[in-house]
């Protein structure tokens, strides 16, 4: 009986070793083909030994620039209103480090690595301030970052449902469950992304994404899971640093908060009953109020029918925001210019 057991655990142990050596050689296949299938749209912008993917539309000044949450989207996240803001304004969709096409950093995650990473690829490509940045979710942050660090070069902000530096602790208090994202399981499988485990969880991209923007996401998924779980350890100490920069003078500012319910399927991934998710609604919007404070030109709009990913459920909405403050930016460059044409004649 002992020498059945033994032979079936070694025949088991070889099955294992079989598919993981033949998962591995298919995950290499499929990394080396993604690149070929799925080319980076817009260029690889080199910021000193990485290439960082920027995909710039359009023309017209100030520049938007659209910053995605934390996911493994990067630039394709923005797909449904890149092209529409592009018709009135030059708009700029890019990839963070790691994710996509871009090039992984190397050493520990910082969260102004990012806003640095941006303001070089923008500069090495050409493309110059004034800047309208749009942070989605964590995004939100990032632009906050950026506007920071680089003051003179922004000009306005739209966030997108954006993270709040405070939305830890008050979503804690709000439904008694700790907000610190779990990063066990998914440390597990970027360390195992190597052996093609990945390719057999489903990629959860948004069926409102174009199809090959799903295809896409899903050929890079194995080798972005890696920056966006650096990224995720680092959320605390990024919503952190965000928060010393919250305030924004008199850029013009556009607010909007996802509202709808939260699903029974969303709620149960949180670990949330629905009065729980009701709670965590309502202090969202309240964190969302003290964003709109940040800047004296401001307007927070509340999207009913919309999820989390607000650009995808109502694209609409969005790009009337964009152009909202790009118009602002037009009107008081326009006055500026008026007045210093006017001083100069006298």
């Amino acid at each position: 009986m002992k020498r059945w057991a033994k032979r079936i655990a070694v025949g088991i142990g070889g099955l294992l070793v079989l598919a993981i050596v033949l998962g591995s050689a298919t995950e290499a296949v499929l990394r080396r083909r993604a690149a070929h299938a799925y080319p980076a749209p817009g260029q690889l912008v080199d910021i000193g030994g990485r290439r960082i993917q920027l995909d710039c539309r359009g023309s017209g000044s100030p520049t938007v620039v659209l910053e995605s949450g934390l996911d493994n989207l990067g630039s394709v996240s923005w797909a449904l209103v890149h092209d529409s803001i592009a018709t009135t304004s030059r708009t700029c969709a890019y990839s963070r480090a790691g994710i996509m096409w871009s090039d992984p950093a190397s050493g520990a995650f910082e969260g102004k690595h990012v806003s640095e990473d941006l303001h070089a690829a923008l500069a090495k490509a050409g493309e110059h301030p004034p800047f309208v940045v749009v942070g989605h979710s964590l995004g939100g942050p990032y632009a906050l970052l950026f506007a920071g660090l680089y003051p003179s070069d922004v000009a306005g902000l739209v966030f997108v449902d954006a993270s709040h530096p405070d939305q830890l602790e008050r979503l804690r208090k709000a439904t008694g469950n700790s907000m610190e994202p779990p990063t066990g399981m998914l440390a597990a499988v970027a360390a195992l992304s190597w052996s093609g485990i990945i390719r057999l969880v489903p990629d959860g991209a948004s069926p409102k994404l174009p199809p090959t923007a799903v295809a896409a996401a899903g050929a890079y998924t194995s080798t972005s899971l890696g920056p966006t779980l650096s990224e995720l350890k680092g959320l605390a100490a990024t919503l952190q640093t965000a928060g010393q920069y919250r305030q924004l003078g008199n850029r013009p500012l556009v607010v909007l908060t996802a509202m709808a319910p939260m699903s029974d399927t969303v709620l149960k991934s949180a670990g949330l009953t629905r009065e729980q998710g009701d709670r965590m609604r309502a202090e969202w919007k309240l964190l969302h109020d003290d964003e709109a404070t940040w800047s004296t030109r401001s307007r927070h709009e509340l999207v009913p029918d919309a999820t989390h990913y607000i650009q995808l459920d109502r694209p609409d909405i969005v790009i009337k925001a964009v152009r909202e403050v790009v118009g602002t930016v037009r009107n008081g460059a326009v006055a500026d210019t008026a007045r210093t044409r006017a001083t100069s004649s006298r």
